[in-house]
């Protein structure tokens, strides 16, 4: 335990220090922990670690079918995706690797114990209120101890019910259409049931052909031929259904529970093969997710609260192969995975400047298959959570410690072995300058990854004895915004420079031959990097405004491993070490028009950075026409999407092609 005392050595110094430059004004103000009073956009900016928020507005304006879309133009964020409205689309920050990154769908985590790779890409935009990206920790403390414990964590908050005076039901509906047979109807209600009860439900239905053309070049672009080819197998069909119940029992309790179902078919197109481009891929996939999850929360006076959640989930996976040559009849695998999770948290405010909360976290996850011999595993979790809260108006500083413990058993074989682990985190924000909107902020953090069940379980390939990935964060940046003018009303400006270092990194190895692979710990990297973002608001006149925005993010994310290795001190498979993005939208009282830039250096995509194992980069331009009318029966508001307008031929994944130029058309009507 002498790193906790170590820990919470530094923490007082830091408050001490704090309440020294702050004392004069801490008898003056009074914030609760749990009252929102000012905007998303103060809270990014007092953050003590960097945090990136999109409205559902902003979402709007960037040419976004899905979370996957949206999240692209974060900082320091990297998608890898694999082509195609039904590909995955996983998300990394900072060159950690999607397992370290949690996401929660409305506070509750979102969990995949066979992977531990959340496929964003089947998260819909047509219900989402607000996204937001934390790096390092959130500096609200009456969180969960899952959410403390991840590196960083994206959360997804839905539309909540609310009315007009007199209203008892209201709501939208949508029609989505485009290219490459892409239908997406979906439906938004809320209804008020009494004063204190009000219900949502919400639903969508999507489909797409999937055949887009693309370019195969065979040999060097420009110089070698190539051909015009079209992917398939690469039709998606899903739909999604919710319902919440919503109850505001009095202004000290409210309370909420939902239900989420998610079924989708999709064909996996496979990399594109030189010359044997057609029919090449039969490979299915069946995705099905059922969820139901509680929250309630109760503020016994001004001093203590108390809130839990509670969720089952349940997931089935089945993926065929008829092709496969490693078995007559191909090959079809199915995954059961279910799991049992609960949260209890408690805060204290102690005084109007500091608050303390301690949370536990128990789940219970089990995975079955139709394999002969599978393992069959379960893994208790439980996690264990004390953290401190100290603000004043020119200072934040928190502190957390979260407590791991794993019991891993399974019905056939061997299980892997237990893991304990202690993990800190401490940062601080500071407004030197009384008169400027100026912080600076700084953070530690460690976190670690379980194994999951492939990397432990999966037959021949599964390693019992692998050890948790470690990971220590280092982040200092300062943050800014003012109103230059008149017609200048916002103007901000982040920065972020960082280091990580990643331990026993789990990767996969082959062994006798190329089809039977196996995981071992033994990767080391370093990761330095800066993110940085600016956005202004322009007031052209009074029918017309302007927004900007831009973010870019420097990395270098290097192996090291090995000294003696060949790729030690080398960039990690497709890591750019430039990438950025940028929006711009004017809104005026006839129309308004959106614009926004993807766009990516060069990469390589082999651990080895050899001229022929580069990647070039990328540009995707997008923009979107919008007009809203008020009809009779509702407000309609109708817009045009054009996507990689420029038709660059491009690739994320090699061997994975990116859709060319498309279009979407967008029907809404709310009632």
């Amino acid at each position: 335990m002498s790193l906790f005392y170590k820990y919470l050595f530094w923490f007082t110094l830091l408050v001490c220090a704090s309440n020294v430059y702050g004392q004069s004004i801490a008898d003056s103000i009074q914030l609760e922990e749990l009252v929102v009073t000012t905007r998303g956009f103060d809270r990014e900016m007092r953050s003590t670690s960097p945090m990136q928020v999109m409205s559902g507005k902003s979402i709007k304006n960037i040419q976004a079918l899905n979370v996957s879309d949206a999240v692209k133009h974060f900082s320091g964020v990297s998608i890898k995706d694999y082509g195609g409205i039904g590909g995955l689309k996983t998300i990394s920050v900072r060159s950690l690797g999607s397992n370290h990154t949690s996401v929660s769908y409305n506070g509750i985590a979102v969990t995949d114990v066979q992977s531990g790779q959340i496929d964003i890409g089947r998260f819909s935009l047509d219900n989402v209120e607000s996204i937001s990206l934390i790096t390092g920790q959130n500096d609200q403390i009456f969180v969960t101890a899952r959410e403390m414990s991840s590196a960083s964590a994206l959360n997804i908050v839905t539309v909540s019910p609310s009315f007009k005076n007199g209203e008892v039901i209201n709501g939208k509906v949508s029609l989505k259409g485009g290219s490459f047979g892409l239908l997406n109807p979906a439906f938004n209600t809320n209804i008020k049931l009494s004063d204190v009860l009000t219900a949502n439900f919400n639903g969508e239905w999507l489909t797409s052909n999937g055949e887009y053309p693309y370019v195969l070049h065979y040999g060097v672009e420009g110089v070698d031929s190539s051909s015009v080819e079209r992917r398939e197998n690469s039709d998606v069909n899903n739909i999604r259904l919710e319902g919440a119940l919503y109850a505001n029992f009095s202004q000290n309790t409210n309370a909420d529970v939902r239900l989420y179902y998610y079924n989708s078919e999709r064909g996996l197109p496979g990399a594109t093969i030189y010359y044997n481009t057609q029919g090449y891929s039969k490979q299915r996939l069946w995705d099905e997710t059922f969820f139901a999850q509680g929250h309630i929360e109760h503020s016994l006076n001004n001093k203590w609260s108390v809130k839990a959640n509670a969720k089952y989930n349940h997931g089935y996976l089945k993926y065929i192969d008829p092709t496969y040559l490693g078995n007559e009849n191909g090959i079809e695998d199915i995954f059961n995975q279910s799991e049992i999770y609960g949260s209890a948290s408690v805060l204290y405010k102690a005084f109007n400047y500091i608050s303390f909360s301690a949370t536990t976290d128990l789940s219970s996850s089990t995975m079955t298959s139709n394999r002969k011999s599978f393992a069959a595993p379960t893994r208790l979790l439980s996690q264990s959570a004390l953290a401190a809260k100290w603000i004043n108006e020119y200072a934040i500083a928190t502190a957390s410690v979260v407590y791991t413990q794993t019991i891993e058993s399974v019905e056939s074989g061997s299980a892997s072995d237990n893991h304990g682990k202690l993990s800190p985190h401490i940062s601080i924000s500071t407004k030197p300058f009384a008169n400027k909107d100026f912080h600076i902020r700084a953070f530690y953090k460690n976190s670690f990854r379980l194994p999951t069940f492939n990397d432990l379980y999966y037959p021949l390939v599964g390693t019992r004895s692998l050890k948790p990935e470690d990971a220590t964060q280092y982040n200092l940046g300062i943050t800014y915004s003012t109103s230059i003018a008149k017609h200048i009303p916002l103007f901000k400006i982040t920065a972020d420079v960082y280091h990580n270092d990643v331990k026993n990194k789990i990767v996969a190895y082959p062994t006798s031959n190329l089809h039977q692979w196996a995981m071992m710990n033994f990767g080391k990297v370093e990761i330095n990097g800066v993110d940085a973002t600016i956005e202004s608001a322009i007031s052209i006149n009074r029918k017309a405004n302007l927004l900007l925005s831009a973010s870019y993010t420097y990395q270098k994310a290097l192996d090291k491993t090995d000294a003696d290795k060949s790729t030690y001190n080398h960039q990690l498979p497709y890591t750019p070490v430039n990438s950025g993005s940028a929006r711009a939208a004017i809104e005026t009282k006839w129309i308004d028009f959106a614009y926004s830039l993807l766009w990516s250096g060069e990469r390589y995509y082999n651990a080895y950075n050899a001229p022929q194992y580069l990647m070039k980069g990328y540009y995707d331009h997008g923009v979107t026409l919008s007009k809203v009318l008020n009809t009779k029966i509702g407000e309609l508001t109708l817009s045009i999407e054009g996507i990689n307008l420029l038709n660059k031929n491009y690739q994320i994944v090699r061997n994975f092609p990116m859709p060319g130029r498309s279009y979407r058309a967008n029907i809404i009507l709310n009632f």
